[in-house]
């Protein structure tokens, strides 16, 4: 049986493990300690799935609760893959929100075809600027 937990206390251990476990790992900078300890400080909600003790599945999100809800991460362990489980974590993150609150993720290329399939539209319109690519302002 999985258990559902609303803003666990997470290590950074516990969290690049999922990572790998899930494949999303090659998408994230599970390398730099600092920055999974600052994605893990800065979510405005995570929902964890665990199996017992081992955390099998987790959605973090960045969330003004009313308006918008940045998915960022939606991780599930890939031998509990097809079980329901990112859904649940899904569905579970809706309820945390407002009732006009619009949930927005980037797939990774290999969950492409999982959004449409639990009710997700895909928006073409959306737009990605990397901290390289930032101008530099003028003092």
């Amino acid at each position: 049986m999985i258990d559902y937990i609303v803003n666990p206390e997470l290590s950074a251990l516990e969290f690049i493990n999922v990572l790998q476990r899930s494949g999303l790992a090659a998408r994230r900078p599970i390398s730099d300690m600092e920055c999974i300890e600052g994605m893990l400080e800065g979510a405005s909600l995570m929902v964890a799935a665990y199996d017992g003790d081992l955390l099998v599945g987790i959605a973090r999100s960045v969330t003004d609760f009313h308006y918008c809800c940045y998915l960022s991460d939606l991780a599930v362990d890939q031998a509990y893959q097809r079980q329901g489980i990112g859904a649940d974590l899904i569905a579970r993150t809706q309820d945390e929100l407002g009732d006009q609150c619009k949930l927005i993720l980037l797939s990774a290329p290999a969950a492409v075809d999982y959004y449409p399939h639990i009710g997700f539209e895909h928006h073409p319109q959306a737009w990605v600027l990397g901290p390289d690519a930032i101008p530099k302002r003028k003092p």
